[in-house]
């Protein structure tokens, strides 16, 4: 049940999108969804999207495609890599820094113009290429720290194109399906109309007005842009892949950051479909007919720990004794009304990068206490951290009442925590600034989920030691030989069993060295009108708007 507390709140937000959510469905025969998102903007739509993997859930995946993709396409199974624009790779056998991907043939981008070799060099290079016309500076963090080692990329036909990495890396084709291709064309005809001689200039003027009249080639197309108000998508007809031709004419993406609202909205059928609804709602979203989706998902919620000069974090002991000293089961039962899996490292026993871990992660306050006291803390001296987090954001689950369960629960084992909550996209752009930036405001670790369903997201972005900011995710600045030796061999083996070992043993060294605070793994909850149908909730933090159909 919404309570009173948050029902004046959430009523408010309701009646503020009467006009911008409402639709007269009675005008015309066109099926419209209408979607509730976590972010409190719109992500960026010009092909690289912010806000995380919302971000590419929405706006990327959904407009764009990619050389490689995600399979959606199973509740059951696993989310695996499958081709996508490519239809076939394959590493070179002598030089394995070589890589070589043949295209699909007969694909257009949304505005006419063929997608081919030529479009991919030019969309490796909008990131890569600091002299390169297109090239956007605010589209590399997003994309370049996700595909740190790709170098270039060379045509060799017109559907066939040569990408180099800067070391053997056999996670390239998976790091591939964050680089999504937009239309040179397109922006083209924008840099074109652009005023002036000033060649920077007028390439920022061409992505401002890109992002307003996108093209990509993904199954939806762009129809309207309000910032921070609502992003409309038609369907694309003629997509390449005919299976996934949206069954929806129209889907309406609108911003609510606030979980209470959310669910109002989807209450009062001012949304169809609502992402992280209300945990305590979800009785009353039962009772009333309203469908719910969860399933476990390749993710993570931690607390990602500053390891520079100074942190409380460098001890062992404390971040042995942090991950001792949460009840995740009391969480998941309590206050997220069973929407979790609890955490005990980056993967659960029975997946192939598990590996072997000696240290335990569970609840045994007793233990925490004892570590603490080695530590030299106790009831009458507590250790003060500071962690940075957020309101809402993908994947964020319900970031402040999951802080403020860690703070009292942490309490007992003689922590005194302190919490610097900050909009979600900003959480997320100073993660990769790392700890010793100002932006971090002294906070000695960070609250950012991450994705756990390939070996660079879940394992070696925060590991390796090279990938300390601006490079990556590592925002701690971990410096371990030991993960640095085992990243670099898993990295460099391309036989796919050896490199499972590799990463198993990646994944239990890091378990051991209680890398981070392992907290929750979360089901991606969802809730939707009866209306809504088709819906197929995979494995993965993305999912499929082309299969869901919904009554008028």
């Amino acid at each position: 049940m919404l309570t009173k507390k948050n029902t004046r709140a959430a009523l408010i937000a309701v009646l503020a999108l009467t006009t911008a959510a409402a639709w007269p469905r009675a005008v015309s025969a066109e099926t419209v969804l209408r979607i509730g998102m976590t972010a409190a903007d719109i992500p960026r739509t010009l092909g690289q999207p912010d806000q995380g993997f919302e971000g590419n859930r929405f706006t990327g995946l959904t407009m764009y495609d990619a050389l490689t993709g995600w399979d959606l396409s199973s509740a059951d199974k696993a989310s695996v890599v499958i081709p996508g624009l490519a239809t076939e790779w394959k590493v070179d056998d002598a030089d394995k820094t070589k890589w070589v991907f043949k295209l699909r043939p007969g694909v257009t981008f949304h505005d006419g113009s063929p997608f081919n070799a030529d479009a991919v060099v030019w969309n490796v290079e909008k990131v890569l290429k600091q002299d390169a016309p297109q090239f956007d500076a605010s589209q590399v963090g997003v994309t370049a720290s996700r595909m740190p080692t790709l170098a270039s990329a060379k045509k060799i036909d017109d559907m066939t194109v040569e990408l180099t990495t800067k070391e053997p890396d056999s996670f390239l084709p998976i790091n591939l399906t964050n680089l999504f291709m937009a239309s040179p064309a397109k922006w083209q005809h924008f840099y074109d109309k652009a005023e002036g001689a000033d060649a920077k200039a007028k390439s920022q003027a061409a992505w401002t007005a890109f992002a307003k009249d996108a093209a990509g080639t993904g199954p939806w197309k762009m129809a309207s842009f309000t910032p921070r108000e609502r992003l409309e998508l038609v369907k694309n007809a003629s997509y390449w892949d005919k299976a996934r031709v949206p069954k929806v004419d129209r889907m309406v993406l609108l911003p609510m950051p606030e979980a209470n609202a959310r669910t109002a909205a989807l209450l009062s059928g001012q949304v169809d479909w609502v992402e992280a609804p209300a945990p305590d709602a979800l009785p009353e979203l039962k009772q009333r007919g309203f469908k719910l989706y969860a399933n476990e998902q390749p993710h993570v919620w931690p607390w990602q720990f500053s390891r520079v000069e100074g942190s409380p974090w460098n001890d062992i002991r404390v971040r042995k004794a942090a991950n001792l000293c949460v009840d995740r089961e009391g969480l998941r039962d309590g206050l997220l009304a069973g929407l979790m899996v609890p955490a005990t490292g980056t993967f659960e026993p029975g997946h192939p990068w598990r590996g072997k871990p000696t240290f335990e992660i569970k609840y045994d306050k007793a233990a925490a206490q004892k570590l603490m006291q080695e530590a030299g803390f106790g009831p009458s001296k507590k250790l003060t951290v500071k962690t940075q987090t957020s309101a809402s954001g993908s994947g964020q689950m319900q970031p402040l009442a999951m802080n403020e369960y860690l703070q009292q629960a942490l309490a007992e084992c003689y922590f005194d925590v302190k919490l610097d909550v900050i909009e979600w996209n900003t959480l997320f752009t100073n993660w990769r600034r790392g700890a010793k930036d100002p932006s971090a405001n002294g906070s000695n670790a960070t609250n950012v989920t991450y994705a756990a369903m390939d070996p660079f997201f879940a394992l070696v972005r925060f590991l390796q030691s090279g990938m300390a900011p601006p490079v990556s995710n590592n925002w701690g600045f971990i410096n371990n030989p030991k993960f640095d030796e085992l990243v670099k061999k898993a990295r460099q083996t391309f036989d796919p069993a050896a490199r499972d070992a590799a990463l198993a043993e990646l994944h239990a060294a890091s378990v051991d060295d209680a890398a981070f605070l392992y907290v929750a793994h979360d089901v991606g909850p969802r809730a939707m009108s009866p209306k809504v149908t088709g819906v197929v909730q995979p494995k993965s933090w993305f999912i499929d708007f082309s299969l869901v159909s919904i009554a008028q």
